[in-house]
């Protein structure tokens, strides 16, 4: 009899050990997120007039990732968006039309920018 007991004290500490671990990863999975072709995306900007008179409805824009950190920064093309329409005074709506985009990544028209982001 005692020694079921201690057999059944340690599943369930085994248990409640083993429980936060499969938990965390499934947060660092649900953390990265990857938008694929025709997820739509909200494209942050500044507002200001160059940006809106630069990026128009129907715009294709390339979206760019940066990697390599502060000292070493590098720019790979990731997909493009097309601009749909707009969504308030610093953002526009677009549709993924190549590509898979994170959040975070950067939409780059001439001198415009824009941080990708989830609607």
């Amino acid at each position: 009899m005692r020694k079921i007991v201690l057999l059944a004290i340690m599943a369930a500490f085994i248990a409640a050990v083993s429980v936060p671990q499969t938990v965390q990863a499934a947060e660092k999975a649900k953390g990265e997120v990857v938008m694929k072709v025709g997820n739509k995306v909200n494209l942050f900007h500044s507002g200001t007039a160059d940006v809106k008179k630069e990026i128009c409805l129907g715009d294709v824009i390339t979206v760019y990732r940066e990697t390599g950190g502060a000292k070493n920064p590098k720019s790979a093309e990731v997909g493009a968006v097309k601009v749909t329409g707009y969504a308030g005074e610093h953002y526009f709506e677009a549709e993924i039309v190549k590509g898979a985009i994170k959040p975070g990544d950067i939409a780059k028209k001439n001198a415009a920018y824009c941080m990708v982001q989830k609607p």
